[in-house]
C-alpha cells in the first residue's frame, strides 16, 4: 500500500515585485525523502523552502501536510527574543524530559548552550537554529545552508547524523561532498521552473547538462524553422496574400514562443589576471608564533610560500587559521618569530566578513568609491584590470541587473555579496590572493568557475575554506591546524591530508608500543605527560560531570512507568541515549585514571 506524501505543493504561483517567481509549480516530498534542492542564486531556492515550511504564502495554488506531520524549517536568521541562552532557544520546542537533545546535538556543532544570546555571534545563532530543528526531530527537516558557519569537523558529524535519520530532509548547501554523500533525489530550480530526478546530487551536472543540450537543440530547430518561413514570406507573400493568412498568423506565433523563451543565465563572466611577476619567495615565517589571554594560538611555526602555491588553512572553527593568515600577510604581528615578505608583492584579499562592502551603499558606489579601481574624476566607470569600463557593464558581467546596482549592499543575500567582492577583488591585476571563506553561499555553478580561475591564476593562492571538494580542486599543500596551537604542513589537499595524517597516527601507535626508553633520555614534560596529554587530563572531569548530569536527566526521564507504552519511541530513544552515554563515562573514567597514574609517576 503506498503511503501518503508528508508534503504536497499543487499549482503554486509567486510573484515579488512584478517578477513571477513560480507558476504552476507542483511539488511532492515522500517518506524517507534525502532531496537536494539546486539552482543559481537569486533562482528562489529559499524562497521555495519557506513556501514548504508555510512561511510564505504563495499567491495561488494549495499546500497540504499529511496530519500527524511536523516540518521543521532552519532559520537563516532566527530571532531568539525572549530566551536567555542558546541552550534556551534550542530547547524551546522540546519537552522537559527532552532536553538532554540539545546537548547532545551540541557537542557534535560545537557550540555552548549556555552563552548568552545578547553576545553570540551570528554563526552561533544558526547552529543553535539547526540544533533547534535537529533535537525537535520533526517528520520533515528543511536545511537551507546549514553547513556554513561549520567547521569541517562539525560538518562531517552532521553529516554522520543526516545519513542515520529515518525522517525525511529537503537540504540546500554549496558543499559538493556534502550533497553527494547525503542526497538521493534533486529538485532543480531553473528560470521559474521547478525539476525532479529520482537520483542525488551526484549526477545533477550530467542531468543538467543533458537537459540543456536538449533545449539548445529545440532552439536550433525553431530558429531554422523561423528562417525559412520568413524567407517564404518575403518572396511569395505578394502574389498570395489571399490564401496564406494563416501561414502568415503561424510565423507570427512562431516568433512568439522564440520571444516567451527565457534565455539560460550564463555565467558570471569572472576573470583574473595575476600582475607583474612577483618573486619566487612570496614570505617565509620563522618560528612566529601567538597567544591570546594565555591561549596558545600557534606555537613556533615555520612555513616557506613559493610564487605559484596552493596553500590551504584547515582546522576547527576559532583554533586560529585567520589569525596565521594575517599573522603571513603583515597584517597581526607574532608575539615572536620573524616573517619576512618577498619582492614585489601585489596583494587581494578576499574576507569571510565581507568588512570591504559598505552595507548602506549601493553596489554602484562601493565599486566607483573604491580607490584601487574607481577611475578618478568619473563616477560611473571602474578600471578593470587596467582597461576603463562602465560600472553597469560591469557588474552585469556578474549577473547583477541595472535595479541592483543602485541598490544597497544590504539587501544583497550572502551569494550575491560574495559575488560583488569577488567583482571589486578580479578588477585589480594581483599576484597574491588571499581567499578567506570565499566558498560561503555560491552556487555550484560560480564555484567551478572560481576553481577554474584559480587553477589558471599565475600568481600564489592562500585559502581558508571548510568546502572540503573545493580544496581537493584548488590545494596543493594544506596547513592543519588542530588545537593547541599546533600546526602541521602536509601535501595536497583534503583528501590527501586525511591520507597523511592517517600514516602518522599509526606510526605514533606503533611508536607507543616500543619498549621504554632508557632512564637517561628526556621525559617529554614534567610528570611524564605530554603537553596534550596535561591538557585532556585538565578537561576530562569537566566531560566526565557533563555525562553524568545527561545520564541523572534520561534516568530521571525513564522512571515514568507509563513511558513505554505511552510513547514507544521516545522510550526507545532514550534507552540508546543512555546505554551510549554510559559507554562514553566508562571510556572517560578509565582515560581519566590512565593519566593520572601517568602523571603521578
Amino acid at each position: 500500500m503506498a503511503r501518503a506524501p508528508l508534503l504536497q505543493l499543487s499549482d503554486i504561483a509567486l510573484t515579488f515585485g512584478g517578477d513571477p517567481v513560480f507558476s504552476n509549480l507542483d511539488l511532492v516530498v515522500q517518506p524517507g525523502d534525502r532531496v537536494a534542492l539546486v539552482g543559481r542564486n537569486g533562482s528562489g531556492k529559499s524562497t521555495l523552502m519557506k513556501v514548504m515550511a508555510g512561511l510564505v504564502e504563495p499567491d495561488s495554488g494549495t499546500r497540504v501536510v499529511t496530519p500527524g506531520i511536523g516540518v521543521g524549517y532552519m532559520e537563516q536568521d532566527p530571532g531568539m527574543e525572549g530566551h536567555a541562552t542558546l541552550g534556551d532557544y534550542a530547547a524551546s520546542g522540546l519537552d522537559l524530559g527532552d532536553s538532554y537533545r540539545v546537548e547532545m546535538v551540541a557537542e557534535g556543532l560545537k557550540f555552548d548552550p549556555s552563552r548568552a544570546v545578547s553576545v553570540a555571534s551570528g554563526g552561533e545563532r544558526r547552529r543553535a537554529a539547526l540544533a533547534k530543528l535537529l533535537a525537535e526531530a520533526p517528520g520533515l527537516m528543511l536545511l537551507d545552508e546549514p553547513t556554513n558557519h561549520l567547521d569541517i569537523q562539525a560538518i562531517q558529524w552532521l553529516e554522520s547524523e543526516l545519513s542515520t535519520t529515518r525522517t525525511a530532509f529537503v537540504l540546500i548547501s554549496h558543499d559538493r561532498a556534502f550533497l553527494n554523500a547525503l542526497t538521493r533525489a534533486t529538485l532543480w530550480i531553473d528560470r521559474g521552473q521547478v525539476r525532479r530526478q529520482e537520483k542525488g546530487f551526484v549526477h545533477f551536472e550530467a542531468w543538467r547538462d543533458e537537459i540543456w543540450a536538449e533545449e539548445d537543440v529545440q532552439r536550433h530547430k525553431l530558429d531554422r524553422k523561423i528562417k525559412a518561413e520568413a524567407r517564404w514570406a518575403v518572396e511569395g507573400i505578394s502574389a498570395r496574400r489571399k490564401r496564406n493568412q494563416g501561414r502568415v498568423r503561424a510565423l507570427g506565433e512562431l516568433r512568439a514562443e522564440r520571444s516567451a523563451q527565457i534565455r539560460r543565465q550564463g555565467t558570471a563572466a569572472m576573470a583574473l589576471e595575476a600582475g607583474p611577476t612577483s618573486g619566487k619567495r612570496v614570505m617565509e615565517a620563522r618560528g612566529i608564533s601567538k597567544t591570546y589571554d594565555g591561549k596558545v594560538i600557534l606555537a613556533p611555526f615555520d612555513l616557506r610560500v613559493q610564487r605559484g602555491d596552493r596553500i590551504a588553512f584547515v582546522g576547527p572553527n576559532g583554533v586560529g587559521k585567520t589569525t596565521l593568515l594575517k599573522m603571513l600577510i603583515g597584517e597581526i604581528e607574532p608575539d615572536t618569530g620573524t616573517v619576512q615578505m618577498g619582492t614585489n608583492m601585489d596583494l587581494a584579499v578576499f574576507d569571510q566578513n565581507r568588512v570591504q562592502l559598505e552595507h548602506d551603499k549601493t553596489l554602484w558606489e562601493n565599486l566607483t568609491g573604491d580607490p584601487a579601481i574607481g577611475v578618478s574624476g568619473k563616477a560611473d566607470q571602474v578600471m578593470v584590470r587596467g582597461m576603463p569600463q562602465h560600472v553597469i557593464g560591469y557588474l552585469k558581467s556578474f549577473l547583477f541587473s541595472e535595479a541592483q546596482a543602485r541598490a544597497p549592499v544590504r539587501s544583497l543575500s550572502g551569494g550575491e555579496k560574495a559575488r560583488l567582492l569577488l567583482a571589486r577583488i578580479m578588477a585589480r591585476q594581483s599576484n597574491v590572493l588571499v581567499l578567506d571563506e570565499p566558498t560561503n553561499d555560491l552556487d555550484v555553478e560560480t564555484l567551478d568557475l572560481l576553481q577554474d580561475l584559480l587553477a589558471d591564476y599565475d600568481g600564489t593562492v592562500l585559502l581558508v575554506s571548510h568546502d572540503r571538494d573545493f580544496l581537493d580542486r584548488v590545494a596543493d599543500t594544506t596547513v592543519a591546524m588542530e588545537g593547541d596551537g599546533r600546526a602541521t604542513v602536509y601535501a595536497g589537499g583534503w583528501t590527501d591530508y586525511q591520507s597523511q595524517r592517517g600514516e602518522r597516527v599509526a606510526e605514533a601507535a606503533a611508536v607507543t608500543k616500543k619498549p621504554a626508553a632508557p632512564v637517561s633520555e628526556e621525559k617529554p614534560a614534567a610528570g611524564g605527560l605530554s603537553f596534550t596529554e596535561k591538557h585532556r587530563l585538565e578537561a576530562l572531569p569537566a566531560e566526565i560531570a557533563r555525562l553524568e548530569a545527561e545520564i541523572a536527566k534520561l534516568e530521571e526521564l525513564m522512571m515514568d512507568p507509563d513511558l513505554f507504552t505511552r510513547e514507544p519511541v521516545k522510550f526507545q530513544k532514550a534507552t540508546d541515549a543512555l546505554i551510549a552515554r554510559h559507554d562514553l563515562l566508562s571510556t572517560a573514567e578509565e582515560e581519566w585514571l590512565a593519566l593520572e597514574e601517568k602523571a603521578a609517576q
